[in-house]
């Protein structure tokens, strides 16, 4: 599942996942599940129609990413494997950042970053003009329905309805999910 909340120049995206990568070097044994929220720069594009064309619309580059993620054989609710990445080194993200405030309550946190777009911005080494100056604005009003929504993502992966093991996935790496 993926859903969007787009505004002028930025926008948030909020995804379930499923992911098992074979190197516990990188702080993760076992598979992990979740739900994956990125800040993005977004795009409008040239129509390439009519004036009544459907808009092409890119969720392009990554500013920040959080995860929400567990083990998947561990406790629902511990969020043992919850960090985030505040700087990416163009697509990829730079390690993971635990933080004991992220883990004990992650969706009061998430609201309270997404609250404050010109910090993420800084953080994350981005200018300010990166963001449309309405954008703070738009985000710190969502903030309370974009952590909901990754509220009800993370019902469902515990309900077993979300953040799979897909079938038929080699068993050597997984990464399953829109982000």
């Amino acid at each position: 599942m993926l859903q969007a909340f787009v505004f002028e120049k930025v926008g948030v995206v909020v995804g379930d996942l499923y992911f098992l990568d074979p190197n516990p070097a990188k702080g993760q044994e076992g598979p992990e599940h979740g739900v994956r929220l990125e800040l993005r720069v977004f795009d409008r594009g040239e129509l390439k129609g009519t004036i009544y064309s459907a808009v092409p619309i890119e969720a392009a580059k990554p500013i920040w990413r959080v995860d929400l993620l567990e083990s998947v054989d561990g406790e629902p609710g511990s969020f043992n494997r919850t960090h985030h990445h505040p700087v990416f080194n163009g697509w990829d993200p730079t390690s993971r950042v635990f933080l004991r405030e992220l883990s004990s309550d992650p969706l009061g946190w998430l609201e309270k970053e997404l609250s404050d777009l010109p910090a993420v911005l800084e953080r994350a080494g981005f200018p300010p003009e990166t963001a449309d100056p309405s954008d703070a604005g738009s985000l710190r009003e969502f903030a309370p329905t974009i952590a909901g929504v990754a509220g009800m993502m993370l019902d469902k992966v515990r309900a077993g309805q979300l953040g799979r093991l897909p079938s038929g996935a080699p068993a050597d790496s997984i990464r399953a999910g829109w982000l």
